[in-house]
């Protein structure tokens, strides 16, 4: 048995269930029960599970396609996103190529039909694209039914197979989207029938069809927030749904087509509402405090939904008060509820989550979890490394920076720009405040994240060298042109729409955003962790970054693992935890509570 904090990691978690349209009781979900992430069938009826696919590195793009029959899954390699879909049959066989004739990609989205007919999204060094098929006894050869040298993503087919839906920016800004609508058929393919663009910094995102007509369920941000309104391509009419609701707003059908089931976020934490289309009424459901990590409407009418709060771990429920589905074996321990922090900064009000141990006293040792993204945000829900920290004696504080989902687009799009410079001055803002409030001790602070999370640790270390005791960056981008030169083509796209252009249009944008630019400024212990095969923060990046740090004897150390942009393998995870807290223990002087476990 291990120590609580591997517990948390090693107990079995799930996804909430999707199911097919057709057959509601065919259900598909990610689990990580068997060690590792992987794709699980359910049959509802029969109350029958399996696993559906078994990998080295995990899976975890799966979908059912409407009859219920069969099981899409992308097959990439040791974790590298680039591949291509396979299915099997929904009770067990043997699983063949979905779509011959496509070369691998990066995913650009899939939508299936009742019929057999797919819809494939293609990423590639040349743009995006989408490709139509036929799958099974009938099957037909892949035809390009859109493409593009920018980037896009395929959202939706109609119910009738007629019309298909994506998000492109064909006009230059990857972060801020347009919709178009096309024609699928004989004769049609990949004809207009409509688009929709707000214009410059205003995207627009289309979530799905009606149940049963080609009304278009999109979100937009035209009131500085993302909300839900519904636009019929085929009309030309839309109909926005004003809500008088803080925070920002997602949405879903409900399978009858009448009513919309409305995800709020706010302050970190998440509502559900009931919206009938006739009448407008809305009606809260009731959910705990926490955070809704998906949520979806059942053909009853009642909803089902991934709940967890920092305290408590995660659990799928439905509004009818049922648990719907239990994971094998022991539970998560519990951990420590957050409180909320609000620390005025450079562009208004910064709001951070803290979550202090439940021994010892002020001021403590703090870890400063950086989430990834940018376009993310921490919440107050379950998080097994911020646990792992406070059972080590750490205070954890994570902050909503700008650049952050969830406080609006002004907040969203504030660090275009100054990229990594805009969210640096949050951090530290809130990191000044900790340590003023006597919440966090000074000599004794860790920076640590992953991703975006990780790049912002490396520039944070190098442009305010006096703040921290270490850092700990996962996966990080460490030098941004040879990322950019490396990584894949749809992050080159979002990350011209950061700069303003690429690194040889605004070269200058990206040296005072890069983390090699101040890599002789660093003056805490570094420890990176990278992954050999990530498409998204590629590992030559990183080795230019480590290369420097020993040129200059700077104290850093590597762990490298054999995956891509993190690990769905559970043991992996945490042997990353372990060398994490390792590392913070023995350069801040902490007392180690607990032994984590050695690794190799």
């Amino acid at each position: 048995m291990g120590e609580r904090w591997q517990d948390r990691f090693r107990a079995a978690r799930m996804s909430l269930p999707s199911w097919a349209r057709e057959a509601p009781d065919h259900s598909l979900f990610r689990s990580n029960a068997s060690g590792t992430w992987e794709i699980y069938a359910w049959d509802r009826t029969s109350g029958e599970q399996r696993q559906v696919t078994k990998r080295h590195q995990g899976t975890m793009s799966g979908v059912l396609d409407p009859t219920g029959e069969w099981i899409w899954w992308f097959d990439d390699t040791d974790g590298d996103e680039f591949g291509v879909w396979r299915r099997q049959p929904f009770g067990g066989g043997d699983d063949e190529e979905a779509v011959p004739g496509l070369p691998p990609s990066y995913e650009g989205g899939l939508a299936l039909g009742a019929s057999g007919r797919a819809l494939v999204g293609r990423s590639t060094d040349e743009g995006f694209s989408v490709h139509a098929a036929t799958a099974g006894p009938d099957a037909t050869p892949p035809r390009t039914v859109y493409q593009h040298r920018q980037e896009g993503w395929l959202a939706a087919l109609s119910r009738d197979e007629s019309l298909f839906a994506i998000a492109h920016s064909e006009h230059g800004d990857s972060r801020h989207m347009a919709v178009r609508v096309l024609r699928l058929g004989p004769g049609g393919d990949g004809a207009t029938v409509a688009d929709l663009w707000d214009g410059p910094r205003l995207g627009l995102a289309p979530v799905a069809f009606a149940p049963h007509d080609h009304r278009l369920l999109v979100l937009h941000e035209r009131r500085g927030r993302t909300e839900p309104l519904i636009w019929d391509p085929v009309t030309g009419t839309e109909r926005d749904i004003p809500l008088d609701l803080p925070g920002e707003l997602s949405a879903s059908w409900y399978p009858d087509g009448r009513s919309l089931l409305i995800c709020q976020d706010h302050q970190a934490r998440s509502q559900l509402y009931r919206y009938d289309l006739a009448t407008g009424d809305l009606v809260s459901l009731e959910i705990p405090r926490g955070l809704v990590a998906a949520a979806a409407a059942r053909p009853d009418g009642t909803v089902e939904y991934a709940w967890s709060s920092s305290a408590r771990p995660p659990v799928i429920r439905d509004t009818a008060g049922a648990v719907v589905r239990t994971p094998p074996g022991a539970a998560a321990p519990a951990s420590v509820p957050v409180t909320d922090a609000t620390v005025p900064g450079r562009g208004g009000d910064i709001h951070a989550l803290v979550s202090t141990p439940e021994g010892g006293a002020a001021p403590y040792p703090t870890v400063f979890v950086v989430h990834g993204g940018p376009q993310a945000q921490d919440f107050d829900s379950f998080a097994p490394d911020v646990a792992a920290w406070v059972d080590h004696g750490f205070a954890v504080v994570r902050v909503n920076y700008r650049g952050s989902t969830g406080y609006g687009s002004a907040w969203r799009d504030a660090l275009e720009g100054r990229v990594g410079l805009t969210e640096l001055e949050d951090i530290k803002a809130v990191r000044d405040w900790a340590v003023h409030t006597g919440l966090a001790d000074p000599d004794r602070l860790v920076l640590e994240g992953g991703s975006w999370g990780g790049y912002l640790t490396l520039l944070g270390l190098g442009l305010y060298p006096g703040d921290w005791a270490a850092g700990i960056a996962a996966v990080p981008v460490a030098d941004y042109v040879a990322a950019y030169q490396d990584e894949m083509e749809a992050l080159r796209a979002f990350d011209r729409s950061l700069f303003g252009g690429s690194p040889d249009e605004v070269p200058e944008r990206y040296r005072q955003s890069s983390p090699i630019s101040y890599v002789e400024q660093v003056a805490a212990p570094v420890l990176i962790l990278a992954g050999e095969n990530d498409p998204r923060c590629p590992i030559r990046q990183i080795d230019n970054y480590v290369a420097r740090l020993a040129e200059l004897g700077k104290p850093h150390e590597v762990y490298r693992f054999d995956a891509g942009h993190g690990s769905y393998v559970v043991e992996e995870r945490i042997r990353h935890m372990a060398a994490e807290l390792d590392f913070a223990l023995r350069n801040t002087g902490v007392q180690m509570k607990e032994s984590p476990p050695t690794h190799t």
